[in-house]
């Protein structure tokens, strides 16, 4: 594994994640940005499943009594996004939320756990309700703890 995780090839993306590790706190990242909708983010960082690269990724905060959960929307793609294999393959992550980063365990949530979480997460983030009618597969949910 290298020292060096990467960006995101996305833009906006690639941005956000730029300005957490300039300022060493997420608060206020996609502060108008109409994609974020004010809303605040979590910055992961995964393990590549092939080439063991770190990657960051930003995704929106979604919390519950210390536990976070990693929603993979895509923006309603039909795949799930890259982050999504990585996890599967190496669930160990790092978050950072505002400046606290801690190590985690990340798992895949299914059924009862899957829909209290999706819940929470559409509470926190009401437009994933619109990204899951863009897509037929069911957004994947996983609970970092």
């Amino acid at each position: 594994m290298t020292e060096q995780a990467q960006l995101s090839t996305t833009d906006w993306v690639r941005v956000h994640t730029e300005q957490i590790l300039e300022q060493g706190t997420t608060e206020g990242i996609g502060e108008g940005d109409e994609r974020t909708f004010n809303r605040p983010i979590v910055l992961f960082t995964v393990i590549g499943a092939k080439s063991g690269q770190r990657r960051y990724v930003p995704l929106m905060r979604v919390e519950k009594d210390g536990q976070y959960a990693m929603i993979g929307s895509t923006g309603g793609a039909p795949k799930d996004p890259a982050w999504v294999h990585n996890v599967r393959a190496n669930p160990e992550v790092t978050a950072q939320d505002g400046e606290k980063v801690f190590e985690g365990k990340a798992r895949e949530v299914f059924g009862a756990e899957r829909e209290a979480w999706w819940q929470r997460g559409t509470e926190a983030y009401p437009h994933y309700i619109e990204l899951q009618s863009l897509t037929t597969r069911e957004i994947p949910v996983f609970v970092v703890e």
